[in-house]
């Protein structure tokens, strides 16, 4: 993979405090991580990869995967760092960017995608990243020149730990940007 903006969706964990499997929770007659890869497929990326750990076979069995290519992270237990890290590798240090998506945030639609998208290569910074009343959400979207730094993060960490030493180009997408699903009572009814 070379050039373009890659879309990276970040579903390696436990989920833990939602009691494990919440990548195959159901949501609207299909697992919860399809939305975000649906969201992913029509968006105006170059290419998606979807980061798996915990129960990644059970994942690729049961989750179309829209086109995504599956990549197992084998530290996955280390947190959300190992899973970036895998995800940009995979994109390669070629990719002009990598649009950051968690698998856990179904809200997430392909117009907001493009969206941040759209912010960042109209601005002269090097992130930009969807926002609901000042509160930071998903997806980022980061340049090349972040990679190597988001490399070396570690732990569970994300691109939120170094965004806020750079310049970014927030974009207000509403609240559906800041929801993500933690425990079984945040799934949407």
């Amino acid at each position: 993979m070379s050039g373009g903006v890659f879309a990276i969706v970040l579903a390696a964990g436990a989920g833990r405090r939602f009691g494990g499997g919440k990548q195959l929770a159901p949501l609207g007659g299909r697992p919860l991580l399809e939305h975000a890869l649906l969201a992913a497929a029509g968006a105006p990326v170059d290419g998606v990869v979807v980061t798996l750990g915990a129960g990644a076979d059970a994942v690729v069995a049961a989750v179309d995967l829209h086109g995504a290519r599956p990549v197992v992270v084998a530290d996955w237990e280390e947190g959300i760092a190992a899973s970036l890290r895998a995800g940009l590798e995979a994109i390669g240090a070629e990719a002009e960017a990598a649009a950051i998506l968690l698998g856990d945030q179904p809200g997430v639609d392909p117009a907001t995608i493009a969206r941040v998208i759209e912010a960042w290569r109209a601005s002269e910074v090097p992130a930009a990243r969807a926002v609901h009343a000042g509160r930071p959400g998903h997806p980022v979207v980061v340049a090349r020149s972040l990679f190597p730094r988001l490399l070396e993060l570690r732990g569970d960490r994300g691109a939120g730990a170094l965004l806020g030493r750079v310049e970014v180009a927030e974009v207000e997408c509403g609240p559906r940007v800041v929801l993500d699903v933690d425990r079984p009572g945040d799934l949407p009814g």
